[in-house]
């Protein structure tokens, strides 16, 4: 999303992480995604850091007000640490058997959805009137936190959170960056 805010054209590569191909592991070693090759041969394999690359080239939005804001970068914090090893937890529970889904989805709730209902209270974005940086960096786990199951989600989510998953979801940006492509043949 911020690629696109940006203007960075890029070509976009569906990865199926059970078949990673062979261009995945030779641009990055670690081999998870995203990974962005420049066209100097620079690699960029961290969500943050191509977010803030991107961010750095144009940011039309002002988003990375963001990166000044502690409450907002404690949500983010909340969400590459403790809430990313939950979420796993809930969405694979059969690969955590020493950890019940009910407990971990309870555990995940409480490390993120709770304090982004709290700072979501009485305006629409993570900043306030208007989206930041730290909205299109949480989004995306919201959502597959929410996609779990998504009745029980509805029940107990604020509706401010409800809200606010609803116009990521629904943007047109979003909308945007989500169509499909084909595999990578070289980075």
């Amino acid at each position: 999303m911020a690629l696109r805010v940006a203007q960075v054209t890029v070509s976009a590569v569906e990865i199926d992480l059970r078949d990673k191909p062979a261009a995945l592991v030779a641009a990055s070693p670690k081999a998870t995604v995203p990974v962005l090759c420049l066209g100097d041969g620079k690699i960029i394999d961290e969500s943050l850091d191509i977010v803030r690359w991107a961010l750095a080239i144009r940011d039309p939005d002002d988003w990375a007000r963001g990166w000044e804001d502690s409450a907002a970068m404690d949500l983010l914090a909340r969400t590459d640490g403790d809430f990313k090893r939950w979420l796993d937890r809930y969405k694979y529970a059969t690969r955590f058997p020493e950890d019940d889904a009910p407990s971990a989805r309870a555990a995940a709730f409480e490390v993120l959805i709770e304090p982004l209902s709290l700072q979501l209270q009485n305006k629409p974005f993570i900043g306030g009137e208007i989206p930041m940086v730290q909205d299109v960096l949480i989004f995306p786990f919201v959502r597959q936190f929410a996609g779990v199951d998504p009745v029980w989600f509805k029940r107990n989510a604020s509706q401010s959170v409800q809200n606010w998953l609803a116009f990521w979801v629904d943007s047109t940006l979003f909308k945007q960056i989500m169509l499909k492509s084909e595999p990578p043949t070289a980075c």
